[in-house]
């Protein structure tokens, strides 16, 4: 007889469910309408006090969700913290506060298994969701008070930052109640990271500039309007969005840099500075007496500070190659650069005015020079350099 080769058969997968049985059903349905109405008859006055004191904790509950919303009321900003509290609470549904009455009041009802363990399950998936939509809202209410003032700017950040925590929180809130339900959650769990892995790694330059879009929102380098430098560019910020942060350069031109790439270099916040620095450097001629230029530093204090500026320091600084170098560095008490520029431009007139008339600034020279075959050497005039 020809033989047959012998396949090894293949498992069948267990079921995520067990399956339903009707009868254990109705079964179950009739265990539970005796065991109610027994327990009914023997404890009604415990379930009369039980329910009076849960109706109470119930109207408790709920005059505080309204203390709450009156906190989001008062809160003219709508950004602080009452008003992100105050959310999270009002945010508490019906399903909660009932099953949270009940579970505080079940133990003192003497409630049969069947009702107890029927409150307990209920009460479990309440207060996982509710506990999913009270994260929801302190983490977008926390976002929302890092970005006000700049929430036009960053309305697509935000929006897929509040997708994103959506789903994050309330997939979590479903496999506990799943798992609860004794569904094996395992395979979900890993089809879940499988994915997420898969979604990461297809859009992971977007996720790197998004990432630094949070960055943006929560460190707080720069804010829209405010005048940033990075490598040889200076700009002023107009948008941060979701994949790029755009800035508008003095000449009027639009640059555009991904977050990462910007966040990636040193930054350097030009509109958050309490001053601006001025720095001059003086050549004086080199004829110049020495008790003369002792008196150059203290000379050039008082021509900066009647001007109304902050003297730093003045002082030689080095030999030119035809004069004596001083520097004078002052600073400007305003960030403002009108200002910077105003008072650049009257020092500077200043130090030319007075020098005019008690020192002498040097300007490039070249001598030329003259000597007999026996004789000294004689400088016969010196010659601009031009």
């Amino acid at each position: 007889m020809p033989s047959h080769p012998v396949t090894a058969a293949t498992p069948t997968p267990a079921p995520i469910l067990p399956p339903i049985d009707r009868a254990d059903i109705h079964q179950q349905a009739r265990d539970l309408f005796t065991s109610g109405g027994a327990w009914l008859h023997h404890h009604w006055l415990q379930v009369l006090i039980a329910a009076a004191i849960g109706t109470g904790i119930y109207f408790a509950l709920r005059g505080a969700r309204r203390v709450a919303e009156h906190l989001c009321e008062r809160d003219e900003t709508g950004t602080g913290w009452p008003t992100i509290i105050g959310r999270a609470v009002a945010a508490t549904n019906q399903l909660f506060t009932v099953m949270l009455s009940a579970r505080l009041v079940e133990r003192y009802a003497h409630a049969p298994a069947e009702i107890s363990d029927a409150i307990h399950f209920l009460f479990t998936v309440a207060a996982v969701f509710q506990a999913a939509i009270w994260a929801r809202e302190l983490i977008l209410g926390t976002v929302e008070r890092r970005t006000a003032g700049e929430h036009a700017s960053l309305a697509t950040a935000v929006n897929l930052i509040r997708v994103l925590v959506n789903f994050a929180l309330f997939a979590i809130a479903l496999v506990v109640v799943l798992d609860n339900l004794g569904v094996n959650v395992t395979g979900l769990v890993a089809g879940l990271g499988v994915g997420g892995i898969a979604i990461g790694l297809a859009a992971q330059s977007t996720f790197a500039d998004l990432f630094a879009a949070l960055a943006i929102i929560f460190d707080r380098p720069f804010r829209r309007g405010d005048t940033i430098a990075y490598d040889q560019s200076v700009g002023t910020v107009e948008a941060i969005g979701l994949k790029t942060t755009r800035l508008r350069s003095p000449g009027g031109e639009e640059r555009i840099i991904s977050n990462k790439n910007l966040l990636d270099k040193e930054v350097q916040n030009v509109s958050r500075r309490a001053y601006r620095r001025v720095s001059f450097t003086l050549a004086i001629h080199r004829a110049t007496p020495p008790d003369r230029l002792r008196a150059i530093p203290a000379m050039l204090e008082e021509i900066v500070r009647a001007a109304g500026q902050s003297f730093v320091h003045a002082g030689f600084v080095g030999f030119g190659a035809s004069s004596h170098d001083f520097q004078v560095e002052f600073d400007s008490p305003s960030a403002d650069y009108e200002a910077f520029y105003r008072a650049r431009h009257d020092v500077g007139l200043a130090i030319i005015e007075r020098f005019a008339a008690e020192v002498d600034l040097a300007y490039p020279t070249q001598v030329m020079v003259a000597a007999a075959p026996e004789g000294p050497f004689t400088p016969l005039s010196p010659i601009m350099k031009k």
